[in-house]
């Protein structure tokens, strides 16, 4: 990959953007994951306002620390970078007062993680609303469009998907040209969704290197007859994943109405 050159086609693309559609710049959620550090630096990179927002819910500290090690960087390279740190952990405790918690514990816990990812879209939103600003989304090719591991209409949420068409392997190469701090380039990759420090490869099964290679197998038209053993193993995960969340990868399904009918 020409690196320096898909930064700057990067840098380029948002401006454009933002500047066509006159708002003041961006705001993005730091996670302390490397796709918000990478994205959140490409459009500090832009020269337009970029408001950098914490938004912990029982956030693990490893998390935070990172993410406040990168604020910190941002701000000390770009004088247009602000940040801002709300605290949801209030509010996602005072929803779960007025909500159901019976049923599984697996089904009741996955979708409190998923409420989580919701609340921080909604934070999103409300400041976008208020400063004039897109909201920028961190997810990349493999979670976007492979195994879709995101919250649809929460981190799903965005106005527009700079790194999506990149693979996590991609974005770590531009994390180290962009000089994203060293604890969070050596990270394990983690939703933080469910206030502990469980990974993405302890959620899914596999690690990005796998899930890269099973994506690429599945466009070259293998089936799981074609692999043993372990490639077998993650090519199963990679297509139940691909075809159980098919729902967030395409457009919102539209019953048309017959002309005859109208």
């Amino acid at each position: 990959m020409q690196t320096e050159q898909v930064v700057n086609h990067l840098v380029d693309w948002l401006k454009d953007y933002a500047v066509k559609a006159g708002v003041n710049g961006f705001v993005i959620g730091i996670s302390g994951g490397i796709d918000s550090a990478v994205t959140s630096t490409l459009c500090a990179k832009t020269g337009l306002d970029l408001l950098c927002i914490e938004m912990p819910i029982h956030q693990a500290e490893s998390h935070v620390t990172r993410a406040q090690e990168h604020i910190s960087q941002l701000k000390e390279r770009f004088s247009n970078v602000k940040d801002k740190v709300v605290n949801l952990t209030p509010v996602f405790e005072e929803f779960k007062t007025e909500v159901s918690l019976d049923g599984k514990k697996a089904t009741v816990d996955m979708a409190l993680a998923n409420t989580r990812a919701r609340l921080r879209m909604t934070t999103l939103y409300y400041h976008a609303g208020l400063l004039g600003l897109l909201v920028a989304g961190t997810g990349n090719k493999v979670e976007d469009f492979g195994v879709g591991f995101y919250t649809k209409y929460g981190d799903g949420g965005v106005d527009l998907s700079p790194i999506a068409d990149l693979l996590k392997s991609e974005v770590y190469e531009i994390g180290e040209y962009l000089k994203v701090p060293a604890s969070i380039m050596n990270a394990a990759p983690s939703d933080g969704l469910f206030g502990d420090a469980r990974s993405d490869e302890d959620q899914i099964g596999a690690s990005y290197p796998e899930l890269e290679w099973a994506m690429q197998m599945k466009d070259e038209g293998k089936t799981r007859t074609d692999f043993e053993g372990r490639n077998r193993e993650v090519f199963d995960i990679f297509m139940r994943y691909n075809t159980s969340n098919k729902h967030k990868m395409i457009a919102i399904p539209i019953c048309e109405i017959p002309s005859n009918l109208k």
